[in-house]
């Protein structure tokens, strides 16, 4: 489960624009800062409409006393990325202090890394440290266009032929059964990016007969295969029924609502916050790394963190019983 989280006040210390659609934050934090390791997430409270909720970011290498992370502008932003583009320098915000659920083994021979889009901020810091302890890497970095791609002009500087950029604009895309194939036996993959980009390396790994546990992934909510839509959903058991609106997780409905739920990393790897769909009458967009292409064509369960509907209601049951 989450360890607790110790919350600090920070002041917003710099605001740069790194990329057509992707800003730098840097917060300065009082007290002394424990050391974090690259794939590491960051905590902030945003504000929502009337309330906060919590928003997750990747760690960025930085000076001491600093935290900073990049964010995407989201066209279908659910609170978070608008709040973090309206910050200014000197603006106060809480974070929790990093943790970590996307670790670096550091006992691999070989590394490749794979990151699509805003995925390759957990990737950044993993390639200039595993860079400077002289590992033997690969990073495949594919984007819309090289305008999109946040640190690939550091990165090709930092790691030369060892990086390699795939614009989609140039037609050019990762071809990760190649990347695989090419990986020594006893080599381990890290990949973050769009779901879709996810489950090929998942397949593609699965079919290449690979060991599951030199296969890590970092998901981000937000890639779903629809825009978010607002939907309704009826509680079996609880006679609730709960609007979900566009900017906001069914989880986080559910809560608001007074729906006691369980859950762990919120970003749809754990399945704990999965609820059974007991009929709907719109499509679910699967986000979520957890359930199996099997699960989610069968649409009978759907993970309230980061799935939702593109539209219309449906009945879930979360399990209780009076």
């Amino acid at each position: 489960m989450r360890n607790r989280l110790e919350w600090r006040s920070t002041t917003v210390a710099s605001v740069e624009k790194i990329a057509e659609d992707v800003r730098r934050i840097e917060f300065a934090v009082p007290g002394e800062l424990p050391r974090f390791d690259p794939g590491s997430h960051l905590n902030v409270r945003v504000a929502l409409g009337e309330g906060t909720t919590t928003r997750t970011y990747t760690c960025l290498p930085c000076a001491p006393g600093r935290l900073a992370v990049a964010v995407k502008q989201h066209e279908h932003s659910r609170g978070g990325s608008r709040f973090m583009w309206g910050l200014e320098p000197g603006d106060a915000v809480e974070v929790a202090l990093p943790e970590n659920r996307f670790e670096l083994s550091w006992r691999a021979p070989r590394y490749l890394l794979i990151a699509g889009g805003i995925g390759i901020t957990p990737i950044y810091g993993m390639a200039l440290a595993l860079a400077a302890r002289g590992a033997d890497l690969r990073l495949a970095y594919g984007g819309r266009s090289r305008s999109v791609m946040a640190f690939a002009a550091e990165l090709k500087t930092e790691l030369g032929d060892r990086a390699e950029l795939f614009a989609g604009d140039e037609g050019r895309r990762v071809d990760v059964a190649a990347e695989i194939a090419a990986l020594p036996a006893d080599g381990e993959l890290y990949a973050c990016g769009p779901i879709g980009m996810l489950d090929a390396i998942r397949a593609a790994w699965t079919k290449a007969e690979r060991p599951p546990g030199r296969l890590r992934y970092e998901v981000f909510g937000d890639s779903g295969a629809f825009a978010e839509s607002p939907f309704r959903v009826a509680v079996a058991g609880r006679e609730v029924v709960v609007d979900v609106r566009q900017d906001q997780t069914l989880l986080e409905a559910l809560r608001g609502a007074g729906v006691d739920m369980i859950s762990d990393c919120e970003r749809g790897e754990c399945g704990l916050c999965a609820v059974e769909v007991l009929d709907a009458d719109a499509t679910i967009d699967h986000r979520d790394v957890f359930l199996s292409a099997e699960e989610k064509a069968e649409g009978r369960r759907m993970c309230a963190c980061v799935s939702r509907l593109t539209g219309g209601s449906a009945r879930i049951d979360i399990g209780y019983r009076p």
